[in-house]
């Protein structure tokens, strides 16, 4: 089975509430990939989980770090969180561009699955800019220079539309996804799946190495819990995930 690193998928939450004239704040910290580890975990393989704003004290500075994993998850956390280190935001000391040691580990022969949200691809207001980074020139579409959210609030369908290992005895539709983001197929990659005619699940290769994008979320809210009890879940997540480590 693969080692797979898995980054992102955790946020914190500030809330002021009003009450007539007095007002408070409370604060929460949330993981939103508990059921994809879940997935991986309970199929054999062994996963490295590294919440978003863990990412400067726990992620490699050198490439040859990255060696031990087979497959890289990236999800639902932006460029920036791999580009700006303390060190370089608030005191000007240069430091690794992570994102560029991603995009050597895959060309060296590794795997990379980015997943959709808020803050992947393009994301809201376009704040993600992993089209920006090094590592867009890795993945299997295109990230659009805008904010790229397709909000599907009635549900849309996920189609399968190409034979594949990936997707091979998967049923020919899947539970309604609440949203994606909006990306373009590159010409040497295929398109596995769509959603609301848009690309959902894309695969390629890169270097040595194979990438995949899924555009839509592994957890709510645009993943509705109809989607994370499909029977199908954790099966579509272990092949991935296995043909991407090769």
């Amino acid at each position: 089975m693969s080692h797979v690193l898995v980054i992102g998928e955790s946020w914190f939450v500030h809330s002021i509430h009003q009450k007539g004239f007095d007002t408070f704040t409370t604060s929460e910290y949330e993981e939103g990939g508990g059921a994809f580890l879940a997935a991986l975990r309970e199929r054999g393989h062994e996963v490295t989980y590294v919440p978003s704003h863990t990412i400067h004290e726990r992620l490699p500075v050198t490439v040859e770090g990255y060696a031990p994993y087979d497959v890289v998850v990236i999800s639902d956390v932006g460029a920036n969180s791999f580009q700006l280190p303390p060190q370089t935001f608030s005191a000007s000391v240069p430091s690794p561009d992570k994102s560029e040691l991603v995009r050597a580990h895959v060309e060296r022969g590794a795997g990379l699955l980015m997943v959709g949200g808020y803050m992947t691809f393009s994301g809201i207001d376009a704040k993600a800019r992993w089209g920006r980074s090094p590592l867009g020139e890795a993945l299997p579409v295109s990230v659009l220079d805008r904010d790229d959210r397709v909000e599907l609030p009635y549900g849309a369908q996920p189609r399968v539309i190409a034979e594949h290992d990936v997707v091979a005895g998967l049923a020919p539709t899947w539970p309604v996804l609440l949203g994606l983001n909006e990306v373009v197929a590159k010409d040497d990659a295929q398109v596995l799946a769509t959603c609301a005619e848009h690309p959902l699940l894309v695969v390629g290769g890169y270097g040595a190495g194979r990438t995949g994008a899924f555009t839509s979320d592994i957890a709510p809210h645009w993943a509705p819990p109809e989607f994370l009890d499909w029977d199908g879940y954790a099966e579509l997540w272990d092949r991935l995930v296995t043909w991407l480590a090769g």
